[in-house]
């Protein structure tokens, strides 16, 4: 066995040194490299589709029963108003319903015919594809609305 001197310990001690710096270089390298992780943004949501809803405008006056039973067709579009469409007498109407400002159950609806005569409607949602409400033509006539299936 040999006994380190004095002289001899600083190139000891540069061998210790440089051969920690050689396995210092070193690292493991995997056999299997990893799968890269991809992450994705999180997809926008699409916009809620329109609702389609058919009204049924039962007659409630004298005026209104020449008309017989009238269908109503009111599309919503999720966002506190829709389009509302009938035809009375051979006469096609077109408008718009809203939601009243204050109120998620309350609404109008309101309409003008090809030959200038409207129909103004007010209802009420029990649910949020059912409800009622009550219709007047410019004739005079009056309805019962009844909104959903």
């Amino acid at each position: 066995m040999k006994i380190l001197t004095s002289k001899s310990r600083p190139a000891a001690w540069a061998g210790l040194i440089a051969a920690t710096a050689l396995l210092g270089g070193c690292y493991v390298v995997p056999l299997q490299p990893q799968p890269a992780t991809v992450v994705l943004p999180p997809a926008p949501s699409a916009p809620p589709a329109p609702v389609t809803f058919t009204a049924r405008l039962y007659p409630s006056n004298d005026a209104a029963s020449a008309y017989g039973t009238v269908v109503a067709v009111v599309t919503n579009d999720l966002n506190g108003r829709g389009h509302f469409t009938t035809n009375i007498g051979g006469e096609g109407f077109s408008g718009e319903a809203t939601r009243m400002a204050g109120s998620g159950r309350e609404g109008l609806a309101n309409g003008t015919g090809q030959r200038g005569s409207f129909i103004s409607c007010r209802y009420t949602m029990n649910t949020p594809s059912l409800g009622s409400g009550s219709c007047r033509h410019s004739s005079g006539a009056t309805f019962s609305m009844h909104v959903g299936s």
